[in-house]
């Protein structure tokens, strides 16, 4: 009887043929699911603003702070934490493709920066940067889950070896194609999904009389927690990391947990303050 998972996906869905000049264009997976979290997530703070009465016409500013923020802060962390070298001889690598590199740690540094200088300009509006932030994180989690499971159709962060039953052989990795592994780049997904509804549900339960911080706080504790210990069951993403102890993305997770847990006491405090 089969024990294992064999995954054989191609990450390519279709290849737009050379047209002019340009091309042949592969079409990924991963940047659908990339494109999709950005699209959807677009669509929860229409619904969010409506419901709080916000300004609708901050929606595309807050999009495109988003996205600017997010691809240059995981381009950007990928060099600065795994690849210093390569960011100091040529800076130029973290704007240029092809974006072979993107660290989470990073894009949650970026993202915390454009929504900072998105909100400055819009306090007047009831948009702080906690109110922002507490609503921008259900769409993180979302595009998380989108993302990490964008790295299963792309059979890369691949787990340790397992002899569970759910264990996958990526076929599609040579180099890890030769025993079943730790699919964590699912169980990352699953989660990542799971505290997207927790913090959902959260905001609907309150929405404008949402403690400030607490779902930033639920969101730092729940995903950088969840990221140490999935640490113990991946693959190390570089060889330098073979000569720690903890890896790099359990060393980053720890003071990101430490925020989460400041995050939801100052929340507790306000609303303590306030009742």
């Amino acid at each position: 009887m089969i024990s294992y998972i064999l995954w054989d996906v191609s990450p390519e869905i279709f290849t737009i043929p050379e047209f002019m000049g340009i091309g042949p264009l592969p079409i990924r997976w991963y940047g659908l699911l990339f494109a999709a979290g950005f699209l959807i997530g677009q669509q929860i703070m229409i619904h969010v603003f409506r419901k709080e009465n916000k300004a609708l016409d901050d929606i595309d500013s807050l999009t495109l702070y988003m996205v600017l923020s997010t691809v240059l802060g995981a381009r950007f962390g990928h060099y600065l934490f795994y690849q210093p070298e390569v960011l100091f001889k040529n800076p130029l690598e973290v704007i240029l493709p092809p974006y072979a590199g993107l660290a989470s740690h990073g894009a949650i540094i970026g993202i915390i920066t454009g929504l900072y200088l998105y909100s400055r300009s819009r306090k007047d509006k009831g948009q702080t940067f906690l109110w922002v932030a507490d609503r921008i994180v259900i769409v993180v989690a979302l595009a998380g889950a989108f993302i990490r499971f964008g790295n299963l159709m792309n059979s890369e962060i691949v787990g340790r070896p397992t002899d569970l039953p759910w264990g996958f052989i990526f076929m599609q990795n040579l180099e890890f194609a030769q025993i079943p592994r730790h699919a964590a780049q699912l169980y990352e997904s699953i989660t990542c999904f799971i505290l997207f509804w927790i913090l959902l549900g959260l905001w609907n339960k309150y929405k404008a009389s949402t403690p400030r911080g607490l779902l930033v706080g639920i969101f730092f504790i729940w995903i950088f927690t969840l990221r140490f210990l999935y640490e113990f069951l991946k693959e190390n993403q570089e060889a330098f990391e073979a000569n720690y102890i903890l890896n790099m993305g359990q060393i980053l997770s720890i003071p990101a947990v430490v925020l989460g847990i400041y995050f939801v006491m100052q929340s507790r405090k306000k609303a303590i303050k306030v009742g």
